[in-house]
């Protein structure tokens, strides 16, 4: 019995530590009526349509498909870590940075092996890690932090495409460079096009979620109400493909709900409350940064946003905050642990390789926003004014 709750303990580490700090401040602010009003309910309908969404379509192959299909295409071994990584990218702006690793993670693993380029399978795998949690930082349903800061911020989702465009343009063409200068035009062996054969069920099944997909963008632009929205897609789910609904993180949202504890508890002891008001206010990016090294960027947003109105400063924060070590982003572990799994994996090679290719691009990123801070910054950021 101890063994097992050690194996929990360590497995879900976030959620753990998440449940502690929740028990201990309700000790210093006992449960009342209040509590329901720390709960963001929106927040986790929205998260809960979008994870059971992305498990639908992977399970159904859609992702791996599209991106078989992509890396047909590839003339060289440039062409084909190219592909990928932008898959990861652009991929990750829609089914989240956790969902792009996991498609995308084990096929490039495949596929390096066919083309008989397992020499790059460290760089590749790194690369798309970045590309994920940087692709996934342009619109609010690219990653958990960002959905629950733009709920919360009440912003329109045009204003948060402002704040983030010229870092995920940066990004973007920073990923281009380095796979230019690290990837030569070797040719590259193909296993063959893959054929998908749809049974008329999958094809349903395929409609079926891009109409809960639907629901939830239309909860995010606050077209329809989150409660109508979530009672339509549970019902859908339940009745046409009911196993899905074991696939999604419960955890992650077990871990907002205790986060929403923590925080609730704590704005309602001034002396702490204060205190944190009076450190975070105009340190937000950096202490985002900082406090996602240790914890994740996801509890780092939720965490900071008790005690801040800066909203946008938060977003960019957490962001950049995904860089760095492997537990800044929760999805980089995903694809840690899957490179794990191959044969003749290096742990420690990966571990340098990645660390020091998260912070080459997290000092990049903090020099971009450094220059978009300047005069000549803000002249590039108010040209972008049709966006905002």
């Amino acid at each position: 019995m101890f063994s097992k709750v050690c194996k929990f303990i360590k497995k879900e580490a976030v959620l753990t530590i998440s449940f502690v700090l929740a028990v201990v401040s309700s000790c210093f602010i006992r449960p009342d009526a209040e509590y329901i009003g720390y709960i963001d309910f929106r927040t986790l309908s929205i998260l809960l349509m979008l994870m059971l969404t992305m498990a639908g379509l992977q399970k159904l192959g859609v992702f791996k498909q599209a991106g078989e299909y992509l890396v047909c295409k590839a003339k060289d071994t440039r062409e084909m870590i190219a592909i990928l990584v932008a898959l990861s990218f652009f991929s990750a702006m829609v089914i989240t940075n956790d969902v792009a690793l996991i498609t995308f993670v084990p096929f490039t693993i495949i596929s390096l092996e066919i083309a008989g380029r397992t020499d790059m399978l460290i760089i590749t795998v790194v690369l798309e890690t970045i590309a994920a949690n940087l692709g996934s930082m342009l619109l609010p349903i690219g990653n958990p932090q960002n959905l629950y800061l733009y709920s919360k911020a009440g912003m329109s989702l045009n204003e948060f495409l402002g704040c983030m465009l010229p870092y995920s343009v940066f990004a973007f063409a920073l990923l281009a460079a380095v796979i230019y200068f690290k990837a030569d035009r070797s040719g590259i062996e193909k296993s063959g096009k893959n054929s998908y054969m749809r049974t008329g069920k999958e094809k349903r099944l395929i409609a079926l979620y891009a109409l809960t997909f639907v629901f939830a963008i239309l909860v995010v632009v606050r077209v329809v109400p989150y409660e109508i929205a979530l009672a339509l897609v549970l019902a859908l789910v339940l009745i046409f493909d009911a196993k899905t609904l074991s696939k999604p993180d419960y955890s992650l949202l077990f871990t907002f709900v205790f986060l929403f504890v923590f925080i609730g508890n704590m704005k309602r002891i001034p002396a702490f409350s204060n205190a944190l008001l009076s450190a975070v206010n105009g340190n937000e990016v950096v202490l985002s940064v900082a406090l996602s090294q240790v914890i994740s960027n996801v509890p780092a947003a939720i965490l900071l946003s008790g005690f801040t109105g800066s909203y946008d400063k938060l977003i960019v924060g957490t962001n950049f905050g995904g860089l760095g070590t492997l537990i800044a982003s929760m999805a980089s572990l995903i694809s840690f642990k899957l490179y794990c799994n191959t044969k003749d994996a290096n742990k420690n090679k990966y571990i340098l390789v990645f660390t020091g290719y998260n912070l080459l691009f997290l000092a990049a990123l903090s020099f971009a926003r450094m220059g978009l801070s300047s005069g000549a910054g803000r002249t590039v950021m108010n040209s972008l004014s049709f966006i905002k």
